[in-house]
């Protein structure tokens, strides 16, 4: 019986000398798992996702300043903007009003400013261009240049600031507010916003 048993000892360490030994693999999160080579494809850039404008003065959601409306000196606010996506060959502002009585009414458009154009400076004159050669558009009123904001006595009217990143110069015959939608419609490559309120 002492032999059978010393036989069968000696023929487990045989088979663990010959099969060799190995860990248990563990299916928990306890174990770092085994390190995976991710291949990234070359040349791709992630879509711009932190495009943003600033306005002078304005916070989103604050009231915007009387000095920028018909009850202060009708002046237009400073407008700088940061990280750009990629393609863009021009910008294009438009303010508006969406709660006018009679329906959406443009304060102000600016188009074709310039791909490296980050602001537009404070008090611009009314006028075709600016300095810097972006074309200015026609208000609701038909005039060129910023009309400010003059809501009726009454409640709060919703003011947005809106700046488009664009693929193309915008090549239109008239400048009005339903021709610049319709060069930007498919041809947008961000866009940001600004929302203020007024009232009188």
């Amino acid at each position: 019986m002492k032999s059978i048993r010393v036989l069968c000892s000696i023929t487990i360490v045989i088979l663990v000398l010959t099969c060799g030994c190995t860990a248990p693999v563990s299916t928990s999160g306890d174990s770092p798992a085994s390190p995976v080579t991710t291949t990234i494809p070359a040349q791709v850039t992630p879509a711009t996702t932190n495009f943003t404008m600033t306005v002078e003065s304005i916070t989103p959601g604050s009231v915007l300043p009387k000095e920028f409306t018909c009850a202060g000196s009708y002046r237009t606010p400073g407008i700088s903007w940061e990280n750009v996506p990629a393609g863009t060959k021009s910008f294009a502002l438009i303010f508006d009003d969406p709660d006018a009585p009679s329906g959406t009414f443009t304060h102000w458009i600016v188009y074709n400013i310039p791909a490296d154009t980050r602001n537009i400076g404070p008090a611009q004159p009314d006028g075709k261009t600016l300095s810097d050669g972006s074309q200015v558009g026609l208000n609701s009123a038909g005039s060129r240049g910023y009309y400010p904001p003059c809501p009726p006595p009454g409640k709060a009217h919703r003011y947005i600031f809106r700046l488009y990143a664009v693929d193309m110069v915008i090549t239109q015959p008239t400048a009005d507010r339903a021709s610049v939608d319709w060069a930007l419609d498919g041809h947008t490559l961000g866009e940001t916003q600004v929302v203020t309120t007024f009232k009188r």
